[in-house]
């Protein structure tokens, strides 16, 4: 069958899409997207809401998309329920203020709760690709994340064919997943560089109901260099991994996994540009541009994650030297890239950042006082509990000082004191690896407190301490979101 006669407009394809659908859609943190077929779909929600007639999706993705998707749906009011992860500002408000229902999601579970029936599978998926054939085989862009799982899941799909990259991302995906409990036998990763499936997606051609042509690219904002509260964080860290080696607590040829920001940027760059940094391998979720300043100081071994994430200039470097840069990299389902078994036998070093931490050791990286949501838990957790060694990161103070990161107990929990090993600040590091809840407590505000709330968490401390029924954990209930609550009528968390 040829497929060609299935290529058709965006404003065509987006007709098929029916009101109530659940839309699968590719993309991870901002690369690989559809762009052309969601923008339509928005304007089309918009014409038949002026009609006064219903129209709203329920929409699944890898993680966080682009304005031309997330944003623009979001605006014209045509998303019912969202899943499992986003950073655009609009749906953000649209959540908070209940339009949008939204359920924040460990991205290592996702695929696995689609595939196993305990969410409804999609009824249409929109995938970004680079070649689609006769016969089915669809080779990806610049993410895998759940599109495996939905194109085999959905009724029918709808490939986003995108000629911007030409064959520079052929071979670099490796469409793997694994098999369902309780048959599920052991991922045979043991190397960042492993490939243990193919380069495309295999699915039912009758599947698929049309083909729109695009050559956009994926809207990242471009790479800042680090400021210097970012760069003082990466040395912290950078200096501890060295004490941990020369002590032989810690072998040489780990990988590192890296969240998504400017923190996180700053510990790549900084390993990129320290003379003494051995090179690296990364098993981590996104792949971001930092990453090509490692691989121009010969300090990259190689790169797995489930995302490409560049921004216009990056994109054309990559480009530019794609044949030699794409043997560095291998693109995943997130299933793969995020699954516990693989990251704790590969030993993975973890580094994902903080909103807030309190002083017994617990992470919320999603909630603002508790209760709006900025992104999403992401694969944060997907690596703390399950690495080697874990990183926390957050300056020590935001607003212009006006919030503490280090709280006295934080307003929505992330990652437990269980789950977490080393926090990092501006201000310092404390290894809690080891130690009782009061010492932990102890070690957190002297390193990594802002010395202008130091003294009103040792207070709350002393307090706690003192007062609370247990003296385990003490927390005194009465006063331990004092600085929240002081935040919200002031707008400062300071006395």
């Amino acid at each position: 069958m040829q497929l060609s006669c299935k290529t058709m407009s965006a404003e065509e394809a987006a007709e098929l899409i029916r009101h109530d659908e659940i839309l699968g859609v590719s993309g991870f943190t901002l690369a690989g997207y559809p762009k052309a077929v969601p923008t339509a779909l928005a304007k089309r929600a918009e014409r038949l809401h002026a009609q006064g007639k219903p129209f709203q999706v329920s929409l699944f993705s890898g993680a966080s998309t682009g304005d031309e998707c997330d944003g623009a749906l979001a605006r014209a009011n045509a998303i019912r329920y969202r899943a499992p992860y986003q950073s655009n500002k609009d749906l953000r408000t649209a959540i908070n203020q209940g339009k949008i229902f939204y359920t924040d999601a460990h991205l290592g579970i996702m695929g696995h709760w689609i595939r196993s029936g305990a969410l409804p599978h999609p009824t249409t998926a929109i995938i970004e690709a680079t070649e689609v054939s006769d016969d089915g085989k669809i080779r990806l862009s610049t993410s895998c994340g759940n599109s495996m799982e939905f194109l085999q899941m959905a009724d029918r799909i709808i490939v986003e064919l995108n000629s911007l990259y030409g064959d520079a991302l052929a071979g670099i995906h490796d469409c793997y997943l694994p098999d369902m409990p309780p048959h599920a036998r052991p991922i045979p990763v043991s190397h960042v560089l492993d490939r243990v499936g193919t380069d495309f997606v295999q699915v039912d051609p009758e599947k698929i109901v049309a083909i729109v042509h695009t050559q956009a690219g994926d809207s990242v904002h471009p790479f800042t260099e680090p400021d210097e509260i970012s760069k003082t964080i990466a040395g912290h860290i950078l200096e501890f991994l060295a004490h941990e080696r020369k002590k032989g607590r810690l072998p040489s040829g780990l990988p590192y996994q890296s969240g998504v920001g400017n923190v996180a940027n700053a510990v790549l760059t900084a390993m990129a540009r320290n003379p003494l940094q051995e090179p690296i391998s990364l098993f981590t979720e996104v792949i971001q541009e930092a990453v090509f300043e490692l691989i121009q100081s010969d300090k990259l071994i190689g790169a797995s994650g489930t995302a490409l994430t560049c921004s216009a200039k990056a994109r054309e470097y990559f480009l530019a030297n794609a044949f030699a840069l794409k043997r560095k990299f291998v693109l995943r389902p997130q299933e793969v890239s995020n699954h516990p078994e693989v990251i704790r036998r590969l030993g993975v070093i973890a580094m994902n950042t903080a909103i807030e931490c309190d002083i017994f050791g617990n992470v919320n990286s999603s909630h603002i006082c508790g209760s709006s949501v900025m992104n999403g838990i992401g694969g944060s957790a997907d690596f703390s509990r399950n690495c080697l060694l874990g990183f926390f990161m957050t300056p020590s103070t935001a607003k212009n000082g006006t919030i503490s990161a280090i709280v006295p107990l934080v307003s929505h929990l992330d990652h437990s004191d269980h789950e977490t090993d080393i926090f990092v600040t501006e201000q310092g590091l404390a290894d809690l690896r080891g130690l009782d809840p009061v010492a932990r407590a102890h070690r957190i505000i002297d390193a990594c407190s802002h010395p202008d709330y130091r003294q009103q968490l040792n207070d709350y401390l002393n307090y706690s301490v003192k007062s609370a029924k247990g003296k385990h954990i003490p927390i005194a209930l009465d006063r331990a979101f004092n600085m929240h609550l002081r935040f919200l009528s002031d707008g400062s968390m300071k006395e």
